[in-house]
Order: structure tokens, then C-alpha cells, then sequence
């Protein structure tokens, strides 16, 4: 796991800008949303409501920027086999429907 802050989404590195991260800040180069669920270090799946910080207000789209006063940016959200998962899934289907070629 990297100790870098990267997007979540893409995998770019953020650096310097990865340091204070406002509710309006987006990714340099995928362009989504940084101040979300899934960049945040109490973002876990296998907490209720997705979520181990026990007092923060539930947020239901962790993909999309959001109010959360305990939000804090994590090293290692960005998981690159999603998107080879993803990447497999496009060419079965670019296979089924002939569009390999």
C-alpha cells in the first residue's frame, strides 16, 4: 500500500494538494471529487453505514463530495485491480458483441 495520496478513482498522485483537501477540490486528471467517503481513512464496507467514525452523520453517496466534518484523506484508497476487473469485464462484453476485431 502506498503512503502516497493518490485519487481515488484514477490512482493519480495528488502531492502538495493532497494536504488540505476542501469540499471542492477534484482530481487534476480524472476530474471527480476528492472530498468523499472513499478517499477517507473511516471509509470500511464492513462498518454500518460504511463508516468507522461512530459519531459522523451518514452520508448515502460516497463517490460524490460532501459535508463531512470528520473526513480525512487516506493513502491507498485507490484499489488498481477495480480496474483491471473492469478492463476484463469490457472486453468479454467487446468479445460477445463482436467488437474486439
Amino acid at each position: 500500500m502506498s503512503a502516497e495520496l493518490v485519487c481515488w478513482k484514477c490512482g493519480h498522485p495528488l502531492g502538495a494538494a493532497g494536504l488540505s483537501i476542501s469540499r471542492r477540490d477534484l482530481c487534476p486528471k480524472c476530474n471527480v471529487d476528492l472530498h468523499v467517503c472513499k478517499l477517507c481513512r473511516f471509509y470500511d464496507v464492513r462498518a454500518a453505514k460504511a463508516c468507522r467514525e461512530p459519531i459522523a452523520e451518514p452520508v448515502a453517496d460516497k463517490e460524490h463530495a460532501n459535508f463531512c466534518d470528520y473526513f480525512k484523506p487516506m493513502a491507498g484508497a485507490w484499489h488498481p485491480e477495480d480496474q483491471s476487473r473492469a478492463a476484463a469485464v469490457r472486453a468479454r462484453l467487446d468479445a460477445l458483441f463482436g467488437l474486439d476485431k
